[in-house]
């Protein structure tokens, strides 16, 4: 082809590869927003050759609970660039949703599916992190019949400490959570924040892990890494909050923080969802003896998520008060 006919070419298609780029931009608004239904509306017609744009939309699926969707899209993703670290992570995230909610038989098949796409996420770039921790996670949760095993972790976990230290007690840390070993993993999540983990949303995890293990020093100790972190980042009420109420002080702060979250009706991706909230309500007045309080916040978390665990052990534990 001539230069003139290409460079014409290049003209004529350029309006449509900005408008795809704007419109890129604007669902990872829309998804980082909250706002999941309009980014797939917004993306479903041009994705088709995008890698990045199928990603977006498999991870706007995953967040609706459409989980064929997401792995569809997710697949075409890896199809369009089969080295990309990240796409094989997210189409790994994928399986293991569909997985999550699949009957038995299909299930161990999805499971091995996502082995496969974190290892040969982690394989392509062993400095994802994402992916180094989602092989952990899954390898110490897995049995061997679907390609987990702690074994297949360990060396994982000794690599990913090689290159960062915080990530690597991070690693190790959820690796003994998910075993139930959580004297190990109290260490690990302690020293990750000691080494200054940099992933902001891994910091709250460890919130998270504290909070059921009602430490609230060492929550507040996530909460302040955060905070030196991202100082205005709106989870850190949330997270006060439950160092409030695990420590059993200051109820009234807590309760009015936990409502201010859920009155703005977060619905970032990475927020605590509106049910974890709600439990940690129904917590709160559980400590306090308010217990039809407490049994309503702990059914609504059952209603919004009702394979939500520490609610429908909440419930129990009110049927015996």
């Amino acid at each position: 082809m001539p230069w003139v006919s290409r460079v014409f070419l290049i003209l004529l298609l350029a309006p449509s590869l900005l408008l795809a780029q704007d419109s890129l931009a604007d669902a990872r608004k829309l998804y980082e927003a909250g706002d999941f239904a309009k980014a797939v509306e917004i993306l479903k017609p041009s994705a088709s050759n995008n890698g990045d744009a199928q990603i977006l939309l498999a991870k706007s699926y995953l967040q609706l609970n459409k989980y064929d969707d997401a792995v569809n899209a997710a697949e075409k993703a890896v199809s369009s660039n089969p080295q990309n670290s990240e796409y094989h992570r997210w189409l790994g995230e994928a399986y293991g949703a569909k997985a999550d909610h699949a009957a038995m038989f299909s299930a161990y098949g999805l499971a091995r599916k996502t082995q496969k796409e974190f290892q040969t996420s982690y394989d392509d770039d062993p400095k994802n992190f994402d992916a180094a921790q989602d092989l952990v996670e899954f390898d110490c949760t897995a049995p061997g019949v679907v390609g987990g095993g702690t074994d297949k972790a360990q060396p994982i976990i000794q690599k990913v400490a090689a290159i960062d230290a915080a990530e690597g007690h991070y690693a190790a840390g959820n690796c003994a959570a998910v075993k139930k070993d959580y004297a190990a993993a109290d260490v690990e999540f302690t020293k990750a924040l000691d080494a200054k983990l940099k992933n902001l949303n891994r910091v709250f995890d460890i919130g998270d892990y504290f909070a059921q293990r009602a430490q609230g020093e060492k929550i507040l100790a996530a909460v302040a890494l955060a905070q030196s972190m991202a100082p205005q980042d709106h989870r850190i009420g949330y997270y006060k909050a439950l160092a409030a109420i695990v420590s059993k002080q200051n109820f009234a702060d807590a309760e009015s923080a936990l409502k201010q979250y859920l009155q703005e009706a977060s619905k970032r991706p990475d927020d605590p969802k509106p049910y974890n909230a709600h439990y940690w309500l129904g917590r709160a007045y559980e400590y306090q003896k308010k217990i039809g309080d407490a049994r309503t916040e702990y059914g609504t978390a059952q209603s919004l998520n009702p394979k939500y665990k520490p609610a429908e052990e909440g419930l129990k534990r009110l049927q015996n008060q």
